[in-house]
């Protein structure tokens, strides 16, 4: 085997490091759109790329906000003892995280709980096969407390559930409104009637309803999530509704006049036409729909008692013990994390499915 020359092996460096930077420079857009802009810069900074000028960004999109959450947690340290409740002093920093490790240690041991369920049901089961009673084998579902990481999931799950179902009605709606002047100033004062009215309002007609309606409940879908996630669904449907309307509304008139030209159907001039120029806006409204969705959530789970985070914070504040009020603001954060979250995921997929986005 040929052995490489050192000159093979300088030349082989800037090849390997120009393909590793192109690459970098593509996934910036990414890193930025899911909230992590400071990664780009941090490698090349690391590669001894341009370091003055990723110092610069550096110091912006990671240094900056850094400096902005440490001046936040030192004046939440330094008044938290000040203010006296029923409960006693607002918890500061440290106990906040010191119960958000209690409560993933919670979770922890109640999965420990629930392994150790499933063995001993999967052992019993098969001593009763051994012996040949088969007919008295039996598969029972473990049912511990739900968990904060289980109530957080559930939370997910059902402001998808809502968001999905607004999705489905809003679209369709907006691009009728868009398309038919007749058919928006049918709905546009429907829209402003309901559009400022608060879950608090809708929740106790659609607990009713789905009481009424959704009598045979199954055992993944009980009735306090329905009834939450329709309430999501309500609130949560106008911005993705205004927003396709005023796209679709916006499209270039004389794109429309070729569609006209060519005779293209409905259905084409929709999804060939329509819908590639009206996207920007229709994921802008969207992401409102999702963080309105997200707000709205917490409310209706507290009064439909739905195992999220809704309810959590609800029987931590009813439960009045010393480590309520700690394990309430975790919830807090965790709320204010998980939306930033939403925000970014649903901004990664507008960069993906538009163009404006991308820069």
């Amino acid at each position: 085997m040929t052995e490489i020359s050192s000159a093979e092996q300088m030349n082989a460096e800037p090849v390997w490091r120009k393909r590793f930077l192109n690459g970098l420079n593509r996934a910036n857009g990414w890193f930025e759109a899911l909230g992590f802009a400071w990664v780009a810069p941090l490698i090349k900074w690391g590669m001894g790329e341009s370091r003055k000028e990723q110092a610069k960004i550096l110091r912006q999109v990671l240094l900056v906000p850094m400096i902005g959450i440490a001046a936040f947690v030192l004046i939440w340290a330094a008044l938290a003892p000040q203010v006296q409740t029923s409960l006693g002093t607002i918890p500061g920093p440290v106990q906040v995280v010191e119960q958000a490790g209690n409560l993933w240690q919670d979770h922890v041991r109640e999965r420990e709980k629930a392994a150790a369920f499933y063995e001993r049901l999967d052992a019993r089961n098969a001593k009763l096969i051994e012996q040949g009673q088969s007919d008295r084998v039996k598969h029972r579902e473990y049912t511990g407390q739900p968990t904060y990481i289980d109530q957080i999931f559930t939370s997910l799950f059902t402001v998808g559930l809502g968001f999905f179902i607004a999705t489905l009605i809003a679209v369709p709606l907006g691009i009728a409104s868009g398309l038919s002047k007749t058919f928006n100033g049918a709905i546009n004062p429907l829209i402003q009637i309901f559009k400022p009215v608060s879950p608090l309002a809708w929740l106790p007609i659609v607990t009713m309803v789905i009481s009424a309606t959704y009598a045979n409940p199954m055992d993944w879908l009980p009735k306090s999530m329905i009834t939450s996630a329709v309430t999501v669904t309500l609130c949560s449907l106008w911005p993705s509704l205004i927003n396709t309307a005023l796209g679709v509304a916006s499209v270039d008139k004389d794109l429309m006049n070729v569609g006209r030209v060519l005779q293209l159907p409905t259905y084409k001039t929709i999804t060939k036409l329509v819908l590639p120029s009206a996207l920007p806006l229709i994921f802008t409204g969207l992401r409102l729909s999702l963080g309105v969705g997200w707000m709205v959530l917490i409310a209706a789970e507290m009064l439909a008692q739905n195992p999220g985070l809704g309810k959590f914070v609800w029987d931590e504040f009813q439960n009045g013990s010393s480590q309520s009020l700690a394990r309430i603001m975790v919830a807090v954060i965790t709320i204010g994390i998980v939306g930033f979250m939403l925000d970014r995921l649903m901004f990664a997929l507008q960069r993906a499915f538009t163009f404006s986005a991308n820069r």
